[in-house]
């Protein structure tokens, strides 16, 4: 039995073998000094309270969320009223840039080992012309909104203890992209432990607990607890607009959606698209006992307990982690120490054995527990979902090939800004399929919305081969 080396690990070794977890310690007589400290480190960051509700956790063998039906969307504009409805939303976004009440979020805690590289997701090179990384994208819309604007806007960027340093070394070299340093914060999500299907936490290394990041839905407490939050609202903002670092196209400060988010008085807003097939890997909005919710895509395979049965009618608007938040809303939401729900994910998780050597299964062992960030969405306000197209605003970055590759992403921008390059009476030229013969590429720094590229940019460009614009 391990003994602690002080009164602290002699406390802790204790709860450990009060929770049955006290395996994570058979390897403890074989390693070194700076080992065993490495292993005390993570051991201190152990949520008990997650532990202590594992099993309640996991036997959630189907959705019960109650009375379900069609959420109310704010569809994309197809009559003369809705137009106008849309440019007061617009005008009312502008309003709130001009003021600086805004500030941007970015969730970046992955690595983009599913794409081949050992980085940071934001890292890899995207765009079809320059090969622009997905945060020099982001970093140029920013810097093109600030200059429209005229205002200075704060970026957070949540990343994960795996990738922080490689994301800021990143930022530096690269000498934040032409943003203000001081405008920037890089925050780190938490961690939660991995558990085998029996309750007992996996050890990734004889010394390293296996940890995996709380999921988009840490976003909350990792703003609260690196003082972020309070940073943002000493700056003046008001409103947060999250997105995902994988979506290129994502419309950083739309100004429609920030103003349907101002105007409605909402504390929490999203953007929805409608899923292109029922088994697409998205979330799905819907109207839960009177309040907007989303059931997560790993979810809607749990659908037998809903009072209204599977209606697929329900399940058509796509969730594409767009939202916009409330600061007041989100120190509400964090004040008191309280969190989002959590969830379960079976995974083929890599570990230690009890014999010390590495395990690598090819089906789901265990679980990995996470947060989503749309459950805020249950204690919000007058929550605004708004649709838009996904040709437009909806392109991830997540396999290495087939849909939402490297590939995939190249050919929507293509096809992006072949659009805007048609609308403004450019000829594109076509293969015989259709698609443009050459590729296109328009910088953020040019313009990031279409309605400032169509009265700056002249018909009497000719495209000869791909083509840059900036």
């Amino acid at each position: 039995m391990a003994s602690g080396r002080n009164n602290h690990e002699t406390v802790l070794f204790r709860t450990l073998r009060e929770r049955g977890q006290d395996h994570l310690l058979r390897f403890w007589d074989v390693l070194s000094e700076r080992e065993r400290d490495m292993l005390v480190a993570d051991l201190d960051r152990l949520d008990f309270e997650l532990i202590d509700r594992f099993q309640e956790i996991t036997q959630k063998e189907s959705y019960n969320g109650g009375d379900l039906s069609l959420p109310s969307i704010i569809t994309v504009p197809d009559t003369k009223a809705r137009r106008e409805k849309e440019k007061s939303a617009f005008d009312a976004g502008c309003g709130l840039l001009r003021g600086s009440k805004l500030a941007v979020f970015t969730a970046a805690g992955g690595q983009s080992s599913r794409l081949g590289l050992d980085s940071p997701k934001g890292t890899f090179p995207v765009t079809p012309v320059r090969r622009k990384s997905l945060f020099q994208v982001l970093a140029e819309k920013i810097l093109y909104m600030q200059n429209r604007f005229a205002v200075r806007i704060p970026w957070v960027i949540m990343v994960s203890s795996t990738n922080r340093d490689q994301t800021i070394a990143f930022f530096e070299s690269n000498r934040f992209f032409g943003l203000t340093p001081d405008l920037i914060r890089f925050i780190e999500q938490e961690e939660f432990a991995s558990f085998d299907v029996s309750g007992k936490i996996f050890l990734r290394e004889k010394h390293r607990v296996f940890m995996n990041p709380s999921g988009h839905g840490g976003t909350f407490s990792a703003l609260k607890n690196s003082g972020a939050l309070a940073w943002l609202s000493g700056l003046g903002a008001e409103e947060i607009f999250y997105s995902q670092v994988d979506n290129v196209l994502v419309k950083v400060l739309d100004p429609v959606f920030v103003g349907y988010h101002a105007l409605s008085g909402s504390d929490m807003s999203s953007k929805c698209v409608m899923k292109k097939d029922p088994k697409e890997k998205v979330g799905v909005f819907i109207c839960e006992n009177g309040k907007t919710a989303v059931i997560e895509y790993t979810e809607l395979e749990t659908l037998s307990g809903l009072k209204n049965g599977l209606r697929p009618e329900l399940f058509k608007a796509g969730s594409i982690a767009i939202h916009m938040i409330n600061v007041r809303f989100a120190e509400k939401l964090v004040s008191g120490g309280s969190r989002l729900p959590l969830h379960r994910a079976h995974k083929a998780i890599a570990h230690i054995g009890m014999d010390g050597d590495k395990v690598s299964p090819e089906s789901p062992n265990g679980y990995k527990i996470e947060m989503f960030i749309f459950d805020a969405l249950k204690a919000a306000g007058n929550s605004v979902v708004m649709e838009v197209l996904r040709e437009e605003e909806f392109s991830p970055l997540k396999n290495k090939s087939g849909d939402a590759s490297p590939q995939s992403v190249e050919k929507d921008q293509v096809f992006f800004y072949s659009g805007w390059l048609e609308e403004a009476g450019i000829e594109v030229p076509k293969h015989a399929d259709g698609s443009p013969k050459y590729r296109v590429e328009v910088s953020p720094l040019y313009a990031a919305m279409k309605d400032d590229f169509l009265s700056k940019t002249k018909k009497e460009i000719v495209l000869r081969g791909d083509t840059y614009i900036e």
